[in-house]
């Protein structure tokens, strides 16, 4: 059975709105976590808190460049959760196709 681990992760980093936003911000370019703080109106103790789930997510990636942490968007962010959609996505769909097959054929029976 595949593994899907990942998701309560996923999901979890998404359900807060600043973290939501953190990850929109960081969409428009690359921001150290001083800046995320000030964006945020949040401690840096508060805004670490964010970024480090957000990290352990596989979300962002940060890099220390002398006394300053940046933070951008991970490399392929979302993948493994939008793949994880499609295959439910098919599924339920070829469900709904078999239980549309089934309701013709026995809507032809009567």
């Amino acid at each position: 059975m595949v593994q899907y681990d990942f998701l309560d992760e996923s999901f979890g980093a998404l359900a807060d709105p600043t973290r939501r936003g953190i990850l929109r911000h960081l969409g428009q370019g690359p921001a150290s976590v001083s800046e995320l703080a000030e964006r945020f109106e949040m401690t840096l103790t508060g805004i670490k808190k964010h970024i480090h789930l957000l990290e352990g997510a596989g979300m962002v990636v940060t890099e220390k460049r002398g006394r300053v942490r940046y933070c951008r968007l991970g490399a392929n962010v979302f993948d493994r959760e939008l793949a994880w959609m499609q295959e439910h996505r098919r599924m339920v769909e070829a469900r709904m196709d078999r239980l549309g097959e089934f309701l013709e054929r026995t809507e032809h029976d009567q």
